[in-house]
């Protein structure tokens, strides 16, 4: 919001009209651009806010989860081809806990993680490749647990475009401040976490 105020950024209508003459092309290149940046330890919700407010619901639904799909498949699949094996030899008997509950209920493992916030999306994408989970139950948790969360995510980015329009320093100064606390407040609880698991 502060660089929506500050920058002499396009309005969100602009924006969209950009996306809508790109063509079919543009849409590819999105959903491409989305999966290689996935690929890196970024967060998928910033991206799936990002792309509602460039895009609008539908499109950005669509832009939003092909994109996380792709992006979970091949970090999985380079996992798979250029770790699994290194895994099974550093890890041994360990990884073969793992790898009897992700063959087991891969499915319900990869749904819950994709379903539970907390859970890093490169994480569990990569992790996953690592075990002894097959194709099929992978795709079917990923792809069913990467709906609401989605959802809700392009939703906020889609109807944050009427915010960033209609914002002014009376609007961002008081929201800003409340991030500013809530991640102090989160910082704090965090080091004070470690501090009790050190002790």
């Amino acid at each position: 919001m502060v660089l929506a105020l500050t920058l002499d950024l396009p309005d969100v209508d602009e924006a969209r009209a950009w996306v809508d003459g790109a063509g079919g092309a543009g849409w590819t290149a999105m959903v491409v651009g989305l999966a290689l940046v996935l690929l890196a330890p970024v967060p998928r919700s910033a991206l799936s806010v990002l792309v509602g407010l460039v895009a609008g619901f539908g499109p950005g639904l669509a832009v939003a989860f092909a994109g996380g799909l792709l992006a979970a498949l091949a970090a999985f699949g380079l996992s798979r081809a250029l770790g699994r094996s290194a895994a099974t030899r550093l890890a041994g008997p360990r990884l073969g806990r793992a790898d009897d509950l992700m063959a087991r209920r891969g499915f319900v493992v990869v749904l819950a993680g994709r379903l539970l916030p907390m859970v890093p999306f490169v994480v569990l994408s990569y992790g996953a490749g690592l075990t002894a989970i097959r194709w099929a139950p992978y795709v079917g948790g990923t792809a069913l647990g990467l709906v609401p969360s989605t959802v809700l995510q392009v939703a906020i980015g889609a109807s944050a475009g009427a915010v960033v329009d209609r914002a002014t320093p009376l609007t961002v100064v008081p929201l800003l401040g409340a991030a500013v606390v809530l991640a102090a407040l989160a910082a704090g609880a965090w080091h004070r976490r470690r501090r009790l698991a050190a002790a």
